[in-house]
């Protein structure tokens, strides 16, 4: 199995590098998000650095998009990158906007595979996919 059958995140980091990651200022000191990862877009709401641009890319995301990448803040990220699951409609809009084929959103459909826990140490929550049909 490689590792985008166990893992579309680990494999894709498109959501990290399409998106602004917008969320309450507070939330990156309860989550222990340090401060040069994170800048304000206004008194109330602050976003991951890098988002805020044109061609937004996560400070956080290492690696290069559709190949291999992790999450470098992965336990303390945001409420938002907590929030897009592999399949969803927000996970696949940024696979399209990298030229990424659609995956299937399974994760949330399949039990935890034993040796594995939830979270993974990177990517977003997910679970291994079923095995495919016959």
């Amino acid at each position: 199995m490689s590792t985008s059958d166990a893992n579309h995140c680990l494999d894709c980091g498109a959501c990290c590098a399409f998106f602004r990651v917008s969320f309450y200022w507070a939330e990156a000191e309860a989550r222990g998000i340090p401060a040069d990862l994170t800048e304000p877009i206004n008194p109330r709401f602050s976003c991951m650095a890098g988002t805020n641009q044109r061609a937004p890319r996560c400070d956080a995301l290492a690696g290069e998009v559709g190949q291999r990448v992790g999450c470098t803040i992965y336990e303390h990220r945001p409420a938002p990158c907590r929030e897009v699951q592999p399949g969803d409609d927000q996970c696949n809009k940024a696979r399209a906007g990298y030229r990424l084929p659609a995956i299937e959103a399974w994760c949330w459909q399949s039990p935890i595979p034993a040796g594995l826990t939830d979270p993974l140490p990177h990517g977003a929550d997910i679970h291994t996919p079923p095995p495919p049909a016959d």
